[in-house]
């Protein structure tokens, strides 16, 4: 490896740096053809339900690529920093990007199974109108069309997965806490935490898709555990 090569990888190797690159692109989209011209990305390229009209199968992919703000965005990327770099060197460009993308399309599934939980009743009715407890109205079409779910989060908890699977001994430092915390013990408790607040009573009231974060943690699983199989993949397992 070349002086050019080792610069290049002293940040993040390259599947890392071009998808953030590729998301800060489309948070700067984002920000100004809406504040600008009065375009909605979010409305266009995000999640929406199954049965929604403004669904299309294009969004379960492009809405990993979005964010609500640049905070969601700067979490997300610091996160894909933190553990995708570490994972890419190890596994390669091209399994560390197929890796990354079927997390975040499980992500997407999982969400898709939330919805169609939540919302059955209202598709499946042939009532025009949805009618609320506090006696508020919307058409059907409107209601199925609101919920949109946007963000990197479920491809990145794919990658913390990952991390706690390859690495389960690492140290792992968080600011609020003094001491290191292996790994596999901080995925394991973050999985739990995500479980525990996506069945909550409050969690309809979030605005944070947390089976959306399981079903990409689930989707790294299935996905190693294959490799692991086939015998495609190594690493310090211990």
């Amino acid at each position: 490896m070349d002086n050019y090569d080792n610069r290049r990888f002293q940040f993040a190797p390259p599947v890392t740096q071009n998808l953030m690159i590729i998301n800060l692109l489309f948070w700067l989209a984002q920000t100004v053809l809406e504040g600008r011209f009065g375009i909605d990305l979010t409305d266009m390229l995000g999640l929406h339900y199954l049965q929604a009209g403004k669904f299309n199968v294009a969004q379960l992919f492009s809405y990993m690529f979005l964010h609500a703000n640049f905070s969601h965005l700067f979490f997300n990327m610091f996160s894909l920093w933190m553990f995708g770099r570490t994972i890419e060197l190890f596994w390669g460009a091209k399994r560390f990007l197929t890796y990354y993308v079927v997390c975040g399309l499980a992500a997407a599934l999982a969400q898709q199974a939330v919805w169609a939980f939540d919302f059955k009743a209202v598709a499946d009715s042939a009532a025009e109108v949805v009618r609320f407890p506090d006696g508020t109205e919307l058409l059907k079409h409107v209601f199925l069309n609101l919920p949109v779910t946007i963000g990197a989060s479920g491809a990145v908890f794919g990658l913390l997965l990952a991390f706690g699977m390859l690495f389960p001994n690492s140290a792992i430092y968080l600011f609020f806490i003094p001491v290191p915390i292996k790994a596999k013990w901080f995925v394991l408790f973050y999985g739990l935490i995500e479980l525990f607040l996506g069945v909550a009573p409050m969690a309809g009231a979030s605005n944070v898709a947390h089976f959306a974060h399981l079903g990409g943690m689930i989707g790294g699983i299935f996905l190693i555990l294959l490799w692991r199989k086939k015998g495609e993949i190594d690493g310090p397992y211990n």
